[in-house]
Order: C-alpha cells, then sequence, then structure tokens
C-alpha cells in the first residue's frame, strides 16, 4: 500500500498538538489536548498516544510512513530518550520505543528547534533553499540549520546555541552563566528587564502608563515615538543583527529564517537587522542571503515533527 502520510507530533509543557500530515504539508487531522505535565510522565505518554490513535483513526497505518516527535530537550535522539526537561516529567525517558512497539510504524524525536527548522524549510519561508538558518526570537533565543538540505545537530546534537553567541563583552549576565549572550541583550526577556530598569530610574517614558511591562509594551511605545523604548530597541535589535551577521558570516545561508514573538513586530526588526548585515556581513554573502520572517507560527511545531518524519524516513 502506498505510503501517503506522516504523523507529527508537537510536546509541548502545556499542550500536545498532533497532526496527520501528507507528504506535500497539509494537514489532514489534527487535535490538541493539555499535557497534564503535573500527573507524570506515564500519563503525559498516554495522552501522546491517545493523541496518535485519534488522527489515525480514518486512515489505514499502512498508509502511515512514520511518526515524527519535536520535544524541549535536552535529548538523546539516537537511544530517542527526552533525557531531562524543565516542563515535562520526564528523566531518561524512552519515549521513541512505546510509540514504535504500538504502532510498528518508524518514529523519530528531535528537539523543539530543530524541528521547527525543519518547517520552515520544507513547508514555509526557507522552501527551495539548500542552506537555510532558522533563529527563534522570543523569551529566549534558539535556532537551527539546514545545511546542504540536510539538518545540522553538531557532534552532541547541540549545534546553533545562537542565543549563547557572545555579542557584548562584559554584557549583562545571561542565564546560561556567561556574559554579553545574544539571549541576554536581544530577547523578548533581555527587552523587558531594560524596561524595568528604566522604569525603576528616574527617566520619563509613557511605559509607564502600564502596571504591567513586557517587550510588547515596549514595541508599541516605540511606534508611538516613546525616546526610552526607541533607545531599547535600537540597542537590543543592533545586538540581534550583530548575532545574524556573525551566523552569515559563518554559513553563508540562502536564507535565514526569523520566527518567534519578537519577529511579529515586523519591519523595525528586519530593518536593524539588515542594516547590522549591510555593515558586518562579507559582500558576497551580504548580497546572496536573504532574511524573511517565518510563516508558519503555531503550525511550525507539527508540522516540523512531520517534516522530520518524511526526511528521516527516505
Amino acid at each position: 500500500m502506498e505510503k501517503k502520510y506522516v504523523v507529527g507530533v508537537d510536546l509541548g509543557g502545556t499542550k500536545i498538538y498532533t497532526a496527520l500530515v501528507n507528504l506535500d504539508g497539509e494537514i489532514i487531522e489534527e487535535i490538541t489536548i493539555k499535557t497534564e505535565a503535573e500527573k507524570g510522565e506515564k500519563v503525559v505518554l498516554d495522552n501522546i498516544l491517545k493523541t496518535i490513535d485519534k488522527v489515525l483513526e480514518n486512515v489505514d497505518k499502512e498508509e502511515v510512513k512514520a511518526i515524527g516527535i519535536g520535544s524541549p530537550g535536552p535529548l538523546d535522539i539516537e537511544k530517542g530518550l527526552i533525557v531531562y526537561t524543565p516542563n515535562l516529567p520526564f528523566k531518561n525517558f524512552e519515549l521513541v520505543k512505546p510509540i514504535r512497539e504500538r504502532y510498528n510504524i518508524p518514529t523519530y524525536l528531535d528537539n523543539d528547534a530543530n524541528v521547527a527548522t525543519l518547517s520552515e524549510f520544507m513547508f514555509g519561508a526557507g522552501k527551495g533553499s539548500k542552506n537555510m538558518v532558522y533563529v527563534t526570537v522570543s523569551t529566549g533565543v534558539g535556532g537551527g540549520a539546514i545545511l546542504n538540505g540536510n539538518i545540522y545537530r553538531g557532534s552532541t546534537a547541540n549545534a546553533l546555541e545562537i542565543g549563547h553567541i557572545t555579542v557584548m563583552k562584559g554584557g549583562p549576565r545571561c542565564g546560561c552563566g556567561n556574559t554579553g549572550c545574544v539571549e541576554a541583550l536581544a530577547s523578548g526577556t533581555a527587552i523587558m528587564k531594560r524596561a524595568k530598569e528604566a522604569l525603576d530610574s528616574k527617566v520619563e517614558t509613557s511605559l509607564r502608563n502600564y502596571d504591567n511591562v513586557t517587550a510588547k509594551e515596549v514595541f508599541l511605545e516605540a511606534e508611538r515615538g516613546d525616546k526610552v523604548s526607541q533607545e531599547i530597541l535600537n540597542d537590543a535589535l543592533s545586538y540581534l543583527g550583530i548575532g545574524i551577521a556573525n551566523i552569515a558570516n559563518s554559513f553563508d545561508p540562502d536564507k535565514i529564517v526569523i520566527g518567534g514573538g519578537v519577529s511579529e513586530a515586523g519591519k523595525i526588526v528586519f530593518d536593524k537587522i539588515d542594516e547590522e548585515m549591510q555593515r558586518r556581513c562579507l559582500t558576497t554573502i551580504y548580497n546572496h542571503c536573504k532574511v524573511e520572517k517565518a510563516l508558519l507560527g503555531g503550525k511550525a511545531g507539527v508540522l516540523g515533527a512531520a517534516a522530520l518524519a518524511i526526511l528521516e524516513s527516505k
């Protein structure tokens, strides 16, 4: 029987989003349920199986090529293990084996940044490129790379920790312990921290009109002309641009695709990145490399898990 479908599972700390997807990336069936992480690993695994059962209800299992799972890490991809992850109850948990055994379908696991990278490469903004880097800028900064058409994981499967490229010697302390990382200077969290520092000083700013200030309010007020918000963004987005110029010079990709909450702010973000790249990239690299906004939004995880299943089962 012809293999026409794959299953993608987007496993998150709060919800599991699973879909039956055809080989062109079109979703045929989908379901989202609560992860119920607080109830322990058995419940989470049962919930994953429930969603896979549901999307397979109306097709013959023989038509399903593979199952892909995107999960927060660290993972042991070779062994199909979730080693440990802050928002899920797993410790060295064998996730792939019980799924593979239950359905008798090849099953693959990868981290959420890699699957989001695959989704944009196969079905989104990176379609048609050979070398592509994906950067996600939200609470933190992460990413992945496709080199010569294949996902690049690195020797310990931790490649493309873009958030931890140093862009300012002696800069602010990052969650990782180092100072001056992209994440400590350019993430949504970093923008929010700078705003709170401003509010703790005597500086005049319209950010005082809010009870709670996040990166979103900083973007809003910058657009309305607030000088303090504009300064914060100018700095943060410059550092993001420096990080992205470093990536462009390292990988010489066709495309760099930017996703995550910060990319939703649009033109201001992309203009600043372009300005830094023009200043810092080698001319040939700058002229060839296109920077584009990610297209798949909330579907990146599930379609990426599906893309993983398609690529790994070739």
